[in-house]
């Protein structure tokens, strides 16, 4: 068989952990011959790919990025490759197209296979977003990166008598923000899903400094918002991509608490860094089972599928089914955070 795969969207740890395993179990199980394409679905588009063989994916496992590379496209070009699935896959000579993504690529992913083009999906974000799956790999890392940031900046905050605003990633689910913020100890955690009031945050602060704990840490995700009247806020643009272009939360709820209290408030954004590095542990081998399993599914002919993680085992799932909604964070694992702050 000759299998396609190609990662898109934001890139995050294990995606190369992925590609390697994907090679590895299709020529050394099957003789398979596989090819990458070059910056997701531009590639598959332009005719941009690689031959890839051991060599070629040997020493990328603990590699962050992808050596893929990565894009995202317009929805009129991802349209244009779903119109034209069934003549790619011929003009490549395509037995199975293996897409690496989040939830828009996964929805691209459903839009070649619904066209005729053979698919096996593979989940992938920091975001933790996709529902469907228990976990997916990225986010892991990212959790790390991001307790560490929190970890290291309760001491300056202590230091120096401040209140610290730490913004995660986490457009529309709070997973990174909930899991961080519980691992790190934050003093309080604003998520997506759960609108915040300014007066709460300024009341847990003023009751810190009441009793001696003079400084605080807040870990907001990008994608949270202030209840209405609590604060102003201007909601960002919409994107070329469809995606909501996020005014800096951090930097304004800081700005707003200084104002408040009279105390300095810093906003600290990690931003991207939470994408790069050395994936976990945890995520290489999550991603090297999706990448074993995605495999094992384009040889049983299960496609329009996507790997997925329930409980330990990795199963798989209809495409439809994993892009239909946002897996959010949940109000009990909120009362659950809430309950430790």
């Amino acid at each position: 068989m000759r299998i396609g795969i190609l990662t898109a969207g934001g890139d995050c740890p294990g995606l190369n952990a992925v590609i390697r395993s994907v090679v590895h179990r299709a020529m050394t199980g099957y003789g398979d011959e596989v090819i990458g394409f070059e910056d997701g679905f531009k590639g598959l588009l332009e005719g941009h790919y690689r031959t890839l063989d051991l060599n070629a994916v040997s020493g990328i496992l603990a590699r962050g990025g992808t050596i893929l590379g990565s894009a995202r496209l317009e929805r009129s070009r991802l349209r244009e490759a779903a119109e034209t699935s069934a003549e790619l896959a011929r003009k490549y000579g395509l037995d199975a197209l293996v897409p690496v993504g989040g939830e828009g690529t996964l929805t691209a992913a459903r839009m070649l296979s619904d066209a005729g083009m053979p698919v096996v999906g593979v989940p992938k974000t920091i975001d933790n977003d996709i529902s469907s799956t228990d976990r997916t790999f990225g986010f892991d890392t990212a959790v790390m990166v991001a307790t560490e940031a929190i970890d290291r900046l309760k001491t300056t905050a202590e230091s120096h008598q401040r209140v610290m605003v730490v913004e995660v990633m986490g457009r529309h689910a709070g997973w990174i923000a909930l899991e961080s913020g519980m691992a790190g100890g934050a003093h309080g955690i604003c998520l997506p899903e759960r609108p915040f009031q300014v007066e709460d945050l300024v009341k847990m602060v003023e009751e810190r400094f009441a009793r001696g704990k003079k400084f605080a840490v807040i870990c907001v995700a990008e994608g949270a918002h202030p209840a209405e009247g609590s604060m102003v806020y201007k909601k960002g643009e919409i994107d070329q991509y469809g995606h909501e272009r996020f005014t800096g939360i951090g930097t304004r709820l800081a700005a707003e608490l200084e104002r408040r209290m009279g105390k300095e408030a810093r906003p600290v954004i990690l931003g991207h860094v939470q994408r790069g590095g050395t994936p976990t542990a945890y995520d290489r081998v999550l991603a090297n089972r999706f990448g074993w399993h995605a495999v094992e599914a384009v040889h049983r002919g299960e496609f329009g599928r996507m790997t997925a993680l329930r409980g330990t085992e990795v199963v798989t799932v209809p495409l439809a089914e994993a892009v239909t909604r946002l897996k959010t964070v949940p109000e009990h694992r909120v009362r659950e955070a809430e309950s430790v702050f």
